[in-house]
């Protein structure tokens, strides 16, 4: 018998994880507004009973004294906030985002949200800054993590989002991962992946990777690759495979558009140049193409090592035209899986808070979805513009150069996250208005702010999220929110009736949920049939068109894609490399990550003493060959010097790394030390189509601690 049972003081809930994409759903049992146990249910989808160390040292990161509790207005910059009323809160913030427009325009203002943020919150915000304060300069941290996925699944297949769910690992005969270190970043998943070989059956795993990480070692196949070099060794895969008639002609020929150009693109590469490109032993290849020989389900995952790039659409196309070459798609245990990296990443995209989407996988460039949303809200025709607003990069960028004049940041802390960091806390420090919300305090981005609004967290509020499988989970509340906290979803409602704005007059979460449900209707991402009562019962996945569907685990088994012509597209792309390379000057490559005891900026992780001890400080993973050559020790303090700027950290050998190849992780930003941040070196260089940043690649020069005085100050 459970000691709940028997001890009416104690309450239960359950709520989604606040950490990764993979959406695991724990359990918590609270006394006295204090969870005194976290677990999960093993009958409980999608982790049936799994955790995390992260998501179960949960209960460790309630401490009060880092939480924001109170509103705070900041009278004047460089002074402390003050305590004030939610009223005179909303009121200022209201008033100063409205005198603002009046006098620099409607684009002279900037939403930067989160993919922790829940889709009620997400989809008031939308509604908000893209339908009533009519600009559509909102984007989130999604930008920086998957929209190179977003751009690439909508070119080939005419829809975002994965067609693939987690039950196919158990049907998968090659696993491919490329670009995501599952066994860190996404634990719990890969605890799938081991299971299933533990249960038996033919199934390969193949890790493409620079780094040896715990992933690669857990694999039949580590190919260690050039930085950058994916899209070469996509094609010299896909074009082994041709030359040997692997592919599935009858697909191809009934679901498929454009293969003969992509076929004679292939044929007219030269493999030896490929092979060059990629920097890997020929064996590994052959490996690959003699998994692939035969008819096989094949399940690939990837993540930002494939999307944090200027070639990161390229690099998603590149991958989906091998699905399709062999026909690996639409059925159980195929497909191209982009995980998200963040709860609520994959809702976010569907409540349109991208700078380019609305509502429902709708676009702002498209005539239509514009005047449909317009008549939805109620507002004026002509009210959404026709152009996409500033992408996350671009609007830091324009907030230090003055274009941007207010700044509406929730749930993220872009003054550690932004490549070339000191542009976005200069345009912090440039802007006439910055309001931050959330629920922790001090961050790095608070101390710009000029209005803190403070937030309930996990468990704290009731609201719904979508994980990497499209599986939308509803989140319970269970403990009462410190001081006066409130939902996302509440601040973005009052302030916007403040404002003198109907339409958001909302009583509940259940009726934001409602209300933007009902707008998915014959939506690439119809969720109209997953009411409240439903999700309460059991998580679903969409497409769920009506209250009586049981939702859609994998997409496009009937073999018709949601382009025009029903067919998916074949997209021959071309190898490029990295933006910025290594040179006599900065002969290091750096590339960017996360380690399995923290997420982003550690503000939740950083409170654990379990995780921290675990990995307490930033270090610079380096090759012994590369430290003997610059005279680095093992442990010592070292300076990497880039083209803007410089990071500082402790030297960590290791021979799991590439030589010429540097790993730094992103979780210590200048609260912990003012140079420790791996963004002041990253390269804001961003892809063409999708404007995600080259994160994963830049060059850089080691510095020894013993040159820091002759060093300019950055």
């Amino acid at each position: 018998m459970d000691v709940d049972e028997i001890d009416a003081s104690i309450r239960s809930g359950k709520a989604v994880c606040p950490y990764c994409g993979v959406g695991c759903v724990i359990t918590a049992k609270v006394r006295n507004n204090k969870i005194i146990k976290i677990g999960a249910d093993k009958d409980q989808a999608p982790n049936f009973g799994m955790l995390c160390p992260k998501g179960a040292y949960l209960k460790e990161v309630f401490d009060e004294s880092g939480r924001l509790k109170y509103p705070l207005i900041r009278r004047h910059r460089g002074m402390a906030p003050t305590r004030v009323s939610w009223e005179e809160a909303i009121d200022f913030a209201a008033v100063r985002l409205l005198e603002i427009q009046k006098e620099h325009g409607r684009d002279s203002v900037g939403f930067y949200g989160s993919g922790q943020l829940d889709t009620e919150a997400s989809y008031l915000f939308t509604k908000l800054f893209k339908g009533y304060l009519q600009t559509n300069n909102m984007d989130t941290n999604s930008r920086l993590c998957m929209s190179s996925a977003v751009a690439a699944y909508t070119q080939s297949f005419g829809s975002d989002a994965p067609p693939t769910c987690y039950d196919d690992i158990q049907h998968a005969e090659v696993i491919l991962i490329i670009g995501a270190n599952m066994a860190e970043n996404h634990p719990v998943l890969f605890q799938m992946i081991r299971k299933r070989r533990v249960k038996g059956g033919n199934v390969r795993v193949v890790v493409v990777d620079p780094r040896s990480n715990p992933t690669a070692e857990f694999a039949d196949v580590h190919i260690r690759l050039a930085p950058g070099s994916d899209v070469a060794f996509l094609q010299l895969l896909s074009k082994r495979l041709l030359g040997i008639g692997r592919m599935d002609a009858p697909f191809i020929r009934r679901r498929t558009e454009d293969f003969s150009s992509y076929a004679a693109h292939l044929k007219a590469l030269d493999e030896e140049v490929l092979l060059k490109t990629c920097d890997i032993h020929p064996a590994r290849v052959d490996e690959m193409v003699e998994y692939l020989s035969t008819p096989c389900r094949l399940l690939s995952f990837y993540c930002q090592g494939t999307n944090q790039s200027t070639q990161g659409v390229e690099k998603c196309l590149a991958l989906q035209n091998l699905h399709l070459q062999l026909g690996e798609i639409g059925k159980k245990g195929a497909g191209p899986f982009s995980l998200t990296g963040q709860p609520n990443a994959m809702g976010g995209r569907e409540v349109g808070y991208l700078s380019h989407q609305l509502p429902g996988h709708r676009l702002v460039a498209n005539d239509a979805h514009r005047a449909y949303l317009e008549g939805a809200w109620g507002i004026r025709p002509g009210s959404i513009s026709t152009e996409p607003g500033l992408t996350a990069v671009p609007m830091f960028q324009a907030a230090e150069e003055g274009e941007i004049r207010a700044m509406w940041i929730a749930a993220t802390n872009p003054a550690v996250t932004m490549p070339d960091v000191k542009v976005a806390r200069e345009g912090l420090r440039r802007a006439e208005l910055v309001i931050v919300q959330d629920c922790y305090f001090p961050t790095e981005t608070a101390e710009f702010a000029d209005v803190l609004l403070p937030v309930a967290q996990w468990g704290e509020k009731e609201g719904t999220m979508t994980n990497s499988e499209r599986l939308v989970v509803w989140s319970e509340k269970f403990l009462d929110p410190p001081g006066e906290a409130m939902p996302d979803w509440w601040i973005a409602s009052q302030i916007a009736g403040e404002m003198g704005f109907d339409g958001f007059d909302f009583a509940s979460h259940e009726d934001v949920w409602n209300e933007f449900r009902r707008l998915t209707a014959g939506t690439s991402c119809d969720m109209a049939g997953m009411t409240d009562e439903r999700l309460r019962q059991a998580p679903m996945q969409w497409p769920c068109p009506h209250p009586r569907h049981p939702g859609t685990p994998r997409r496009y088994l009937r073999g018709r894609f949601a382009t025009e012509s029903g067919r998916a597209k074949f997209m021959p792309c071309a190898h490029k490399p990295p933006d910025e390379a290594a040179d006599a000057q900065y002969p290091m490559t750096l590339t960017t990550g996360r380690v399995a005891q923290h997420w982003h900026t550690g503000t939740r992780t950083m409170k654990v003493p379990q995780l921290v001890s675990q990995e307490p400080e930033p270090f610079i993973e380096i090759h012994p060959d590369d430290a003997a050559r610059h005279r680095v020790k093992e442990g010592e303090w070292i300076f990497l010097i880039g083209r803007r700027g410089r990071t500082y950290a402790r030297a960590r050998y290791t021979s799991r790394i590439r030589r010429g190849l540097l790993f730094m992780p992103m979780h210590w930003g200048e609260s912990f030390h003012p140079e420790t941040n791996v963004n002041r070196v990253t390269n804001p260089a961003l892809d063409p189509v999708s404007h995600q940043p080259e994160l994963k690649c830049c060059a850089v020069r080691i510095e020894r601690e013993e040159k820091r005085a002759s060093l300019t100050p950055v």
